[in-house]
């Protein structure tokens, strides 16, 4: 305990540190303040049924990353998932346009300039988006929740678009000055902020008696406790380099043969792509508020996630996204000509192709377990609705939710752990062991 509050005492000395923490606190306090703000010409007094219908189901989840927003009807109800949706297709237009890529490898500015394409892409997907959720407004609630219907359509949309650019700026602004990672962090907040309602509701239903009752309630905390833990170990893990293949690999012969190691880890994709799959399965969704009277066959199953056939492709997009971003970290080409370069090799292979082909196999090997887990850790609120855990609960075991929640706070804690380091403080661990990041390489000691 003593420890622990010398740790603090050390973080709140820095005074870099101190304002990082309170300038990324404050604008996640405006954030969270913003997701209680009304959009204009709408009546709360009669938001009763759409806090119903949009805690539920494929738009509980949206909801969740709207930190509630969207079920309020809210100037941030669609939160900063339009900006995630613009930066898949930014990077798969990266890899098809020569142009994209040529602009990718002119440094800094080439990545202002696809920053920029992406912001303006965000605003054609918020209005898009924008339009649906008006579209579902009035399809849920009716036309009576509009206390002036003239222009509500529009004004909406360009609310609802103003709100999210916003929301896309505070995540930039926590990037630069603040302690980093925020679009990520902005998720985070919405997702801490929905578990105390979730939670309460989920207490509810079992002390009025349905869902097996208290005893069910206790054997559900543990379950979510042993997953939360697991989580943990396991994401940290993944991020470790397999030795069996580091040992492969044979440094500089100008420097005598000193072994070093490849930047190849279990799971070099992080979280990133279950939020793809889950931003590819919004869709369906988006399609059913402006063609609510769709609401039925596969469509309407794509939009449950307690679905098998919303199970199985989110599983599958899971998988091939893991497989799809670590082929836009990992280029082995240029991992080929680097070690080339620098007169590495790796024992038993030759230089060139060879080398390329190599490092291709070994990712592609490695990939497959970390691309299997995140799967699996994808479709585990299924399970938890299958077992009769209320739907706004169920999506805190496992999923989307707990893994970022998981992956952000570890990232954040390294990004703090090293300003302490930096200035001969101890870290945030008594064994010295390192906390280790989404984006840090690691290597194997032998």
């Amino acid at each position: 305990m003593k420890s622990f509050i010398e740790t603090f005492k050390n973080i709140w000395s820095i005074e870099e540190l101190r304002f990082k923490i309170l300038y990324t606190i404050g604008l996640l306090f405006i954030y969270r303040v913003g997701t209680f703000v009304i959009l204009p010409g709408i009546d709360p007094n009669q938001l009763s049924e759409l806090n119903k219908s949009g805690t539920e189901g494929i738009f509980g989840i949206f909801n969740m990353f709207a930190g509630g927003a969207f079920s309020r009807a809210s100037v941030f109800a669609l939160g900063i998932m339009p900006y995630i949706s613009a930066s898949i297709v930014m990077q798969l237009l990266t890899i098809a346009l020569p142009t994209l890529q040529r602009m990718q490898k002119e440094g800094e500015t080439g990545r202002r300039k696809i920053n920029q394409i992406t912001r303006y892409g965000t605003v054609a997907v918020t209005a898009v988006q924008a339009s649906a959720y008006v579209k579902y407004l009035q399809f849920s609630i009716g036309e009576g929740i509009v206390v002036n219907p003239a222009l509500f359509w529009a004004s909406t949309t360009v609310i609802l678009t103003a709100g999210t650019i916003f929301v896309m700026w505070l995540g930039e602004r926590i990037q630069d000055r603040g302690i980093g990672n925020g679009t990520s962090l902005i998720i985070m907040a919405g997702i801490i902020a929905t578990l105390p309602g979730s939670l309460y509701a989920e207490i509810a239903t079992k002390i009025n008696g349905s869902g097996g009752g208290l005893l069910m309630l206790v054997i559900e905390m543990v379950i979510l406790t042993a997953v939360i833990f697991g989580t943990i170990a396991l994401v940290q893990a993944t991020r470790k380099v397999p030795v069996n293949y580091a040992k492969r690999i044979v440094g500089n012969k100008s420097f005598g043969g000193v072994r070093q190691y490849l930047p190849l880890k279990v799971n070099i994709a992080g979280v990133m792509p279950i939020i793809f799959a889950q931003a590819f399965l919004f869709i369906p969704a988006t399609v059913l508020q402006i063609f609510p009277d769709a609401n039925v066959g596969l469509l309407s199953k794509f939009s449950d996630y307690t679905s098998l056939p919303y199970s199985i492709l989110m599983f599958i997009l899971v998988v091939l996204f893991t497989y799809f971003y670590t082929a836009l970290v990992v280029n082995p080409t240029q991992i080929s000509d680097d070690l080339k370069r620098n007169n590495g090799f790796i024992p038993g292979v030759k230089p060139g192709v060879d080398t390329t082909d190599y490092i291709d196999t070994i990712t592609s090997r490695i990939t497959f377990p970390g691309a299997v887990f995140l799967g699996i850790i994808a479709i585990m609120p299924a399970f938890a609705g299958a077992i009769g855990v209320n739907s706004q609960f169920a999506v805190f075991y496992g999923g989307t939710s707990l893994l970022i929640m998981v992956s952000v706070v570890l990232d954040t804690l390294q990004q703090i752990e090293s300003h302490l380091l930096m200035r001969h403080y101890d870290g945030l661990t008594k064994t010295g062991t390192r906390i280790r990041g989404r984006n840090e390489s690691t290597a194997v000691n032998m």
